[in-house]
């Protein structure tokens, strides 16, 4: 009877011997958890605003420059300079703008949201670990 290589043995999460189930599982608990999370968050954005003034087009400024400059010469360090920091104060304003809020549930659905994803993250870092070898002598 031959005997299995242990090169050749199937390797587990992480390339470490078992705890493939554990990985899976705790995929499909975070995931689960994640998921009954995001559901629960509402996403809205306010109005743009610096000192109470609208400034979503004074952000537009250095980005129309920018495309400007480019469009006459695209090897512009500074068309290039100004593009970038349009895109960025663009992006920035977004997200600083967003209000999230996370709807009225009840207390036992909030638990089982936070223990499946904590749980499901716990497990798979316990897959990724290594298990050693099962079945030998213990040492306890």
């Amino acid at each position: 009877m031959e005997t299995m290589n242990p090169e050749t043995r199937l390797r587990g999460a992480g390339g470490t011997p078992g705890g493939l189930g554990e990985f899976f599982l705790g995929l499909v608990m975070a995931i689960a958890g994640a998921y009954l999370i995001t559901n629960r968050v509402t996403v809205a954005t306010g109005f743009w605003s610096v000192w109470g003034y609208n400034a979503f087009g004074l952000s537009l400024v250095p980005f129309i420059f920018g495309v400007g400059i480019l469009f006459f010469n695209g090897k512009s360090i500074a068309g290039w300079l100004l593009l970038l920091i349009g895109v960025v104060s663009i992006i920035a304003g977004i997200l600083l703008n967003l209000q999230i809020y996370f709807q009225p549930t009840s207390l036992f659905n909030t638990i089982i949201m936070i223990v499946l994803l904590a749980g499901g993250i716990g497990l798979i870092a316990r897959a990724l670990a290594s298990h050693g070898q099962r079945g030998g002598s213990d040492d306890a």
